[in-house]
């Protein structure tokens, strides 16, 4: 399903090169041998036999010492008040330290593995695949691949998963999973994604909340007309997204022998969410 959205430009980084003729270049280009040598330090010989002096007067007053506590019996220590000290149990072994043990306080499920969190195909569809997508690979399903990519980067996608199952051959499935830096990057995407849709070149209705969200949270749209082209069967569709926190899902589903109830992607989306 392709998508349209309004892309920001990124500005470009200046360089930090200082320009040719200022007084910095001029100084990185001046050769070695036009810098100064190393000047000697004032007293020059005198100073180094001054200090060779005090380093033998020390180390013959260490020989002194040496030799005195030679001869002496040893002194045995006092006793530890407490000869076992009790130090706390590890909460996790070396081996086991990770970013989650570390942020225990912070640690959110949505951190884990995304690919892990995405629900399973039911049973008896056949998966077509399921992991993690690059931004280049997700911006293929869009109008201008190179104004998604750049929106992507404008908006702060931290990562994207993916999975998709088909089932009898007749219907498609795609749920999506996009994880943004924060949350401002999550809920600009879900309303960019989510405006265009009520068009009659998309779903050509306002569509329906998803149960138990917020409207402004989610909703599925069932399209109200096909997709017909001679030599192919009509295809229905159906569009689902909803957003929870930094994350947005989607959801396409194609029937192309028949219509698509609402119900079923509905309960896809449920699903979904729980799992969030």
């Amino acid at each position: 399903m392709e998508h349209e959205q309004t892309i920001p430009e990124q500005r470009k980084q200046e360089e930090n090169a200082p320009e040719p003729g200022t007084p910095d270049a001029a100084a990185d280009a001046a050769p070695d041998a036009a810098q100064p040598g190393p000047r000697r330090r004032g007293g020059g010989r005198t100073v180094l036999l001054i200090a060779g002096a005090a380093v033998l007067g020390v180390l013959a007053g260490t020989i002194t010492g040496y030799a005195i506590q030679y001869d002496r019996e040893p002194t045995p220590l006092a006793p530890l008040a407490q000869a076992h000290l009790v130090a706390p149990k590890a909460l996790a072994p070396d081996e086991a330290t990770t970013n989650k043990t570390i942020n225990a306080n912070r640690w959110h499920k949505t951190d884990d593995d995304l690919a892990k969190l995405l629900i399973e195909a039911p049973g008896g569809a056949k998966k077509e695949g399921s992991g993690y997508i690059t931004p280049d690979f997700l911006a293929l399903d869009f109008e201008h691949p190179d104004r998604a990519v750049r929106n992507f980067a404008a908006t702060g996608l931290r990562r994207a998963a993916s999975a998709n199952w088909s089932q009898d051959d007749r219907i498609f499935v795609e749920v999506t999973l996009l994880q943004f830096n924060n949350r401002s990057g999550a809920e600009d995407y879900q309303s960019d994604q989510s405006r265009y849709m009520p068009e009659k070149k998309y779903a050509g209705n306002d569509g329906v909340a998803i149960d138990g969200l917020p409207s402004s949270l989610g909703h599925v749209w069932v399209y109200s007309e096909a997709d017909e082209k001679p030599g192919y069967l009509p295809l229905r569709s159906a569009h689902a997204i909803a957003r929870r926190g930094d994350l947005v899902l989607e959801i396409h589903y194609v029937n192309n022998q028949g219509k698509i109830a609402e119900g079923d992607v509905m309960e896809l989306a449920k699903r979904q969410l729980e799992r969030l």
